[in-house]
């Protein structure tokens, strides 16, 4: 049985993303994605997000995360398909946080990419927001009790001038650390493209492969094989266009005829997403044409563009076409990347290539195809001067055009305001860092050019500002209408919250430095306090180490003496002068307990003195016992003194000290280390403490600043992603036999759902759940162990189908005392008919004959059209592929037309439940055909 939940990104939503599903096939729970939504989205104000719209759109996360959170600890796999955030980006913090600690496996590509996205992300985030760090507070309010050391402080600066903003609660930000992002990413499993990979432990049975996904590096397609549910093939987010670093899917075959991949084909379960199904993009190049056409024109006349960007993904296809541009124009223009892994990610990408294609592999970007010969003979040597970039795709990914920032204020000091330039900045939802930062300056110089290439998340300044672009375009001019629009000019105002830390200054400096002087003040007491303890617990285990073999036995013999309250006769000279003084000790506190004894008699005090041969002192009648005699009296009867023997030694005979074990250890570390080991150790520290420059004390300001709009909006979509045209033929040639859509509005939805009723063969059974609604399909199967028998097997007729051998079996199970699984045997011929009986009497009727049963026979194996074309025209058959599912062969093949009085004419017809009807007159033509049909199965008989 297989059960399907959305737990973000399902279908019949105003939110797509992020994307997370939990997939449970029988007992195995597996998680497909773990995305991570924008954590800073625009609150209410007057130009912004609508009022009655605040509750969908700030903080939806938290019915994602609690539903996360609870299943994390559950989860028996992870398969992550893109290496964005809306894929990836929860993952760290789930892992580290949540128990999300189950094999995770993706390729190599995406785990680096997406680790590149969760740092700049998180970074990003953790420089601008104080950021709670406690997993068991409810919301960033709750601020933990301390110094100001362990926690940063928040201060909201408000402009005079700006409208006021509902005050609402802050929720809670599930945001990892650097470290975390590192150890969750290095945790993950790795495969390449089309290697299946056969799980163990609780996922033992299942296999799992990736495929090509297209639209980003490395991007999954992934299908899951199960021996009780079948196939599975999980697909969202492809592209079947081919992009200058990037193949298309290999879902999609290019080429003539376009097909699917047959090893992809006819999944019994099919989990893909729809969100552009009622979209119809426009040409590739139509859509490159406009965007530099924009770039040149707006830099050529003296002003500037802001292009928000991903930091890992999309970000390498724009950066390969304004190489490009760039090249063959001859721009002199600077291409500035605001970003902290920009130089990271490029790194990588470099170590790939043979994870990309498109035509970075074949086209050689750079003055070789602008000088001719002679200067392409230059341009080669330069190249193989350059030792390990002398490959071409190498040498294109070297970008020599583009510059890297890791922040605005960098920027600022290399470029005036002034000075044309492109400016590739991140996050592109323009949430917060450094494309928030220019924005809010760049948008009020006028003819400036803010240049969007994806819509954004809902409730993100970067899907505000799309929508308004797309509100002015004319209703043929649509985004979705597959033309490219005109930019519009922006004007009133827009009000903006930006967040920001500064260093502490004046009485706030002063007083954060005093509370951590005494805090350090009082860690030092405490550090004192218990280096003393410490030696003082070591001095008293030196002087019990000193004494504990020589007083081990004597301890003993004590014990039990004064057990007996008498002195044992002992020689005092065979023992140490420490022993002699405890003895003497003891035997001063006997007498002096004898003497007060003695004092306590004569004072007439009624005591009844006991005398045994075992003589102990003391008086009996205050002695308390459960058994009492009938005076009331207690009754003390005497039992041999027993004193149990501590254990001082271990298993092995010898004492244990850990005490002496520890110093004798870092005795052996302090003579390891030279006094110039000490001292190079010594001054590596301090050069470390040097480079690391200490961070000033901060606290994080949140101003709101009114942005008076003056640039220009443009968008063109590259987003990479499939159209409604592909979506809706891509599908169909998939043909499964059961269907899921997620990551779909409710338009889109409703959209794919009418195309695929239309169409005959496709099947019915399609889900479309919402967000948190479970989709349970097919029944639980229980899977049970046999053996066949060695006269059964004798006895089978086995066919041979593909690469395997099938056989029909019957017979009856049974059970042995010596073995544990059951035998399947075969059955035994029955008894023969009794006198009398009907069955008796039929057979010696006259003319009868003997009644037999006719074999049952099954065919198994899926026919294909195009196999069986090719193998017709083998043996010199003529056929054609007409209409939907109907293959013609011979005389009306040759001819090209249909008609019923055609004679050797056979038409094969394949229906919806995968049945084979063939159609035709008696003739060799039909009977060749019928062979080679049943050449492509395997014929079991019983």
């Amino acid at each position: 049985m297989i059960t399907f939940t959305p737990l973000s990104g399902a279908a019949r939503s105003s939110r797509k993303t992020p994307l997370a599903y939990l997939l449970q096939v029988d007992d195995v729970r597996i998680l497909l994605d773990c995305g991570s939504p924008d954590w800073c989205p625009e609150e209410a104000s007057s130009s912004t997000v609508k009022e009655e719209d605040l509750a969908e759109s700030i903080y939806h996360w938290e019915q994602y995360c609690e539903a996360l959170k609870q299943h994390a600890p559950a989860v028996d796999l992870v398969l992550l398909s893109h290496g964005d955030l809306a894929h990836s980006g929860l993952y760290p913090y789930a892992y580290a946080h949540w128990g999300l600690t189950a094999p995770a496996y993706t390729t190599l590509p995406v785990q680096a990419m997406a680790r590149i996205a969760a740092i700049e992300d998180v970074e990003g985030i953790r420089d601008e927001q104080d950021v709670d760090d406690n997993p068991a507070a409810d919301s960033d309010d709750q601020q933990p009790e301390g110094p100001p050391s362990s926690r940063s402080n928040s201060v909201e600066v408000m402009n005079p001038s700006a409208t006021s903003i509902t005050t609402r609660s802050r929720k809670r930000k599930f945001i990892a650390t650097v470290q975390e992002v590192h150890e969750a990413f290095a945790s993950v499993n790795v495969l390449r493209y089309s290697q299946p990979c056969h799980l163990q432990g609780k996922c033992q049975g299942l296999t799992i492969i990736p495929f090509n996904a297209g639209h980003t590096l490395g991007g999954t397609i992934w299908k899951i094989r199960s021996p009780t549910a079948g196939t599975l093939l999980y697909a969202v987010n492809m592209n079947h266009m081919r992009e200058r670093h990037l193949d298309g899917t290999v879902l999609m075959r290019q080429g003539a005829g376009s097909t699917v991949f047959e090893t992809l084909q006819r999944p019994d379960l099919l989990i893909t997403d729809a969100e552009r199904a009622n979209v119809t993009t426009a040409r590739r190049k139509d859509r490159d044409a406009a965007l530099l056409d924009c770039v040149t024109a707006t830099l050529t006349s003296r002003n500037s563009l802001l292009l928000p960007c991903d930091s890992s993904t999309r970000v390498l296809e724009l950066l390969v076409l304004l190489d490009q541009h760039w090249s063959y124009s001859r721009l002199k223009f600077p291409i500035c990347l605001l970003s902290r892994t920009g130089q990271e990610m490029l790194t990588f990408v470099k170590s790939m290539m043979e994870w990309l294609g498109g035509t970075i592999s074949k086209e050689d970007v750079g003055a070789e195809g602008q000088d001719g010969g002679k200067g392409g003979k230059n341009h080669k040597r330069k190249r193989d001067d350059d030792g390990d970039e002398d490959a071409m795709g190498a040498f294109a990914l070297r970008f020599p055009h583009l510059e890297f920032f890791p922040n605005p204020t960098a920027l600022t000091q290399r470029y005036s305001s002034k000075d044309p330039k492109l400016i590739l900045a991140v996050p592109a939802s323009l949430s917060h860092g450094a494309s928030r930062a220019i924005f809010s300056e760049f948008a009020e110089t006028p003819d400036n050019v803010v240049l969007l290439t994806g819509r954004g998340e809902v409730g993100t300044l970067g899907r505000i500002l799309f929508d308004r672009w797309n509100d002015s375009q004319r209703e043929e001019s649509k985004w979705d209408r597959g033309k490219i629009g005109s930019n519009v000019m922006m004007d009133g105002n827009l009000y903006l919250k930006i967040n920001s830390k500064v260093p502490l200054q004046g009485a706030e400096l002063e007083e954060y430095l005093a509370k951590e002087r005494a805090v350090k003040e009082k860690e030092a007491a405490k550090k004192a306090a218990e280096e003393r303890r410490q030696r003082i617990l070591e001095a008293d285990e030196d002087d019990t180490d000193e004494d504990s073999d020589s007083d081990s036995d004597s301890d003993d013999e004590n014990e039990v003496e004064l057990a007996l309250g008498g002195d044992m006769d002992t020689s005092d000279d065979v023992k140490t002068p420490k022993e002699r003084k405890r003895k003497g000790e003891r035997r001063n506190n006997r007498d002096a307990a004898d003497w007060d004894s003695g004092l306590d008699a004569d004072d007439g005090l009624t005591k009844q003195m006991l005398s045994y041969d075992i003589y102990i002192k003391g008086n009996s009648s205050k002695a308390t016992s459960f058994f009492k005699s009938t005076e009331g009296q207690v009754q003390r009867f005497r039992m041999f003194p027993y004193v149990e023997k501590k254990r001082r030694i271990d298993e092995y005979g010898e004492m244990v000290d850990v005490g002496m074990w520890l110093r004798r250890g870092k005795a052996l570390e302090e003579d390891a280390e030279t006094e110039e080991m000490k001292e190079l150790k010594r001054q590596n520290a301090e050069e470390e403490s040097k480079k690391t420059p200490q961070e000033p004390p901060s606290k994080f300001v949140t101003t709101e600043v009114e942005v008076q709009m003056a640039c220009r909006l443009l968008f063109v979509d590259l987003e990479g992603l499939n159209d409604g045209r592909a979506v809706k033929t891509i599908i169909p040639q998939v043909n499964p036999r059961k269907m899921i859509i997620v990551h779909a509005p409710e338009s889109a939805t409703e959209h794919l759902l009418e195309s695929c009723a239309s169409i005959r063969a496709m099947t019915k059974d399609i889900y479309a759940p919402t967000q948190g609604e479970t989709v349970q399909i097919g029944q639980h199967t229980n899977s049970f162990s046999i053996s066949l028998s060695d006269e059964l097997l004798a006895s089978l007729q086995m066919s041979k189908f593909e690469d395997n051998e099938v056989g029909y079996v019957t017979g009856r199970i049974a059970s042995l005392a010596s073995s544990t699984i059951p035998i399947l045997e075969p059955i035994t011929a029955s008894a023969p008919p009794r006198e009398g009986s009907r069955k008796h009497l039929r057979g010696h009727m006259l003319g009868s004959r003997p009644t037999m049963s006719l074999p049952q026979s099954t065919m198994i194996g899926e026919l294909k059209l195009t196999a069986l074309k090719t193998r017709l025209a083998s043996i010199g058959v003529q056929a054609e592929l007409v209409g939907e599912g109907v293959l013609i062969c011979g005389a009306a093949a040759k001819r090209g037309v249909l008609s019923d009085s055609l004679e050797d004419s056979v038409a094969v017809k394949k229906t919806a439940r995968g049945r084979v009807e063939l159609e035709g007159a008696v003739s060799d033509i039909y009977y060749q055909v019928r062979k080679e049909i049943y050449g492509l199965h395997a014929l079991v008989a019983a």
